[in-house]
């Protein structure tokens, strides 16, 4: 820290009790100055030598007054006023960047300008601050900090515009020029872990300093005070918008996240919270990817436990759906506003998903896409569209497993944030199918048209092995949906097993007359490869496609309701071919179908088995039909 020394003279300065000052020399005081609840005996001569304000006050009092002079309203109050007297008396007085501002202000008010005497307190203080504060890099933010309680002063005297942009300028420069010492507490440098910081040949090496090197300094200062360095630093331009965001998130973690909750639920004032909050928002950079969504999302979070405004809502919410592909699930974790019943904001990320669909142009279900062979930037917007589309759709599967676990929350509004996402995002639902189960598990007291409603938002084609699995032995589920899960298993199993039979490239293969073996045989290809086990985080693999008209297939699936007459109790599971085992409610239901469809061809079921899988309603005309996979022998 820099500091200066003015005078020579010993201090003689005084204390008696806890109001009175006084100077020990021969000579008895002839002045009284009072100054707040301190009162000042001092000597007429050096101060008038060197205060014009002094001169004129002492000149106005009358002599019933005893030469009192009331200055109670000079800036820094009875310690600036001691500095500028010992001045006067040619003390030692020492300055640094606690006191300065305020002896600058104090010699101000007191006029000990360069035409009341030669080298006056003024003029030497000036020189102080540019030639040393102003060019070290934490004595000019301790210097700024200290112009808060004297606002009026240290803005007219330009002090406060002489601290930012000293600031600025140092925080602009080229990492590295930068020799002076900073904190950095994030990420800190092998030298300052302990870690070697030479080469192999003991040549020490030069130590690279961070670009963001000034975040964590700058995080001291009040709000305004920030705000007007950061302003000043963005208008010189030679600082990357990802580092004035990294130093917003830095100071909102500082100044705004880390008590806001503690404020907000003890009732306490959050108008400094509310404060932050406004000028980290009106500070974040314009360019895109800047500022983390998941920085974004809390500073959300925060607006809605402040209830602040909804234009700095409205600002956060676009800018969350530009980038919400690169948030996490905690990250849309919200809690709710006071007076929900809920434990989450389910609102809130609702119209954070709307906003994410309007700005990348997804409507009704579908991305707005373009053919054009030739445009190749089309296609490449296209691809990046499709898979930040299937990131969120990720995401919002995510955020519905944990907020199933609410037993507050509403089947409206879990049905609505699951159908916010268009249905082209979930190539797999194994997700949503473990998000449904959890809400299950949770709401044990749910009608059956509710779980139908809550059943009817998942693909059962679209899940995979391992969830079909599970589904099937599920008790939560409707019946309804363990036979449609059954069926759609048998008939992918069904469609593998033909493929692996008859090889694709059988198919295509010339005839010695220049023809090809053609057939009009049906071919799908299937996928197996899971990226987890059920279970166990996010699972995800490719979809099956298959006719549901296979007759073979049906018959797989009929298999499994065999032995319903001819046993006597059996809880004796049969497995299908590859498969997922079935409960003995659905064998029964199966058997029913098959059989009441074989002998009378009318459905038969309970409520909850009325609706079936679309290629049971069609099984006579199927079995009349039995499918043929050609077989071609070469030549």
């Amino acid at each position: 820290m820099k500091y200066m020394k003015l005078g020579s003279k010993p201090d003689v300065f005084q204390t008696e009790g806890n109001g009175i000052r006084f100077v020990t020399t021969e000579l008895a005081t002839d002045i009284v100055i009072t100054v707040g609840d301190v009162k000042f005996y001092l000597h007429k001569f050096p101060l008038l030598s060197k205060s014009s304000r002094l001169q004129t006050l002492v000149a106005s009092t009358s002599e019933e007054s005893n030469d009192e002079v009331d200055i109670s309203d000079i800036p820094g109050g009875p310690a600036a006023f001691e500095i500028c007297a010992k001045f006067c008396y040619g003390m030692v007085v020492t300055l640094n960047a606690y006191n300065v501002v305020a002896a600058r202000c104090a010699a101000e008010y007191l006029e000990m300008f360069e035409t009341v005497d030669k080298g006056n307190l003024v003029y030497k203080i000036d020189v102080f601050l540019s030639a040393s504060i102003f060019r070290t890099w934490k004595d000019s933010i301790i210097v700024l900090q200290s112009t808060k309680p004297l606002q009026r002063w240290t803005e007219n005297l330009k002090v406060v515009n002489h601290c930012v942009d000293a600031i600025a300028t140092r925080a602009s420069m080229d990492p590295s020029e930068v020799d002076w010492s900073y904190t950095y507490n994030r990420r800190k440098l092998p030298s300052e872990n302990g870690g070697d910081a030479h080469s192999w040949n003991g040549v020490r090496k030069q130590q690279t300093v961070p670009r963001d090197w000034w975040v964590e300094d700058l995080c001291d200062l009040e709000v305004c005070l920030y705000k007007k360095v950061i302003l000043a630093i963005k208008a010189k331009g030679r600082t990357g918008s990802d580092v004035v965001g990294e130093a917003l998130r830095a100071y909102a973690c500082r100044r705004l996240f880390g008590s806001l909750n503690h404020a907000v639920s003890n009732g306490l004032d959050c108008s400094k919270h509310r404060a932050a909050l406004e000028a980290v928002a009106d500070l974040l950079p314009a360019e895109k990817g800047s500022v983390s969504c998941g920085l974004l999302l809390k500073l959300l979070r925060a607006s809605c436990l402040l209830e602040s405004g909804e234009a700095y809502r409205g600002e956060l919410v676009k800018r969350i759906g530009a980038q919400l592909d690169r948030a996490s699930v905690s990250d849309l974790l919200m809690p709710a506003e006071s007076g929900d019943d809920a434990m989450y904001n389910v609102d809130m990320v609702t119209a954070i998903l709307e906003e994410f669909l309007l700005q990348h142009k997804i409507n009704g279900g579908e991305a707005k896409m373009q053919e054009d062979d030739d445009n190749m930037d089309v296609a490449a917007d296209n691809v990046i569209a499709s898979s930040k589309l299937a990131a969120v759709a990720k995401l919002v599967d995510g955020s519905l497993s944990e907020i199933a676990k609410d037993p507050r929350l509403s089947l409206e509004k879990f049905i609505a944030l699951a159908e916010s996402m268009p249905p082209l995002s979930r190539p797999v639902h194994d997700a949503l199918y473990r998000a449904i189960d959890v809400y299950l598990k949770e709401h044990p007291g749910m009608s059956k048209g509710e779980k139908k409603r809550l059943c009817a938002l998942m693909d059962c084609r679209k899940l995979t092995a391992d969830a079909s699995a599970h589904a099937v032995q599920n008790e939560r589920l409707p019946l309804r949906v363990v036979v449609q899960v059954l069926f759609f298993e048998q008939v992918r199993q069904s469609v593998a097993a033909c493929s692996v039979a008859v090889p694709a490239r059988s198919l295509v293969l010339p005839r010695d007359d220049g023809a090809s073996y053609g057939g009009s045989s049906r071919s799908a290809t299937t996928t197996a490869t899971e990226d987890e086990q059920w279970g166990g985080g996010a699972v995800g693999a490719p979809t099956t496609s298959a006719s549901g008209g296979d007759a073979s297939s049906l018959r797989s699936v009929s298999q499994l309701s065999t032995n319903k007459s001819g046993r006597s109790g059996g809880g004796d599971r049969k497995k299908a071919k590859g498969g997922a085992v079935a409960p003995a409610p659905a064998r029964r239901v199966l058997g029913k179908l098959w059989s009441g469809k074989a002998s009378s061809g009318e459905n038969s079921g309970s409520d909850d088995t009325s609706e079936s899988p679309a290629g049971f309603l069609n099984l006579e005309e199927s079995k009349s039909t039995p499918s043929r996979i050609p077989s071609h022998s070469v030549s």
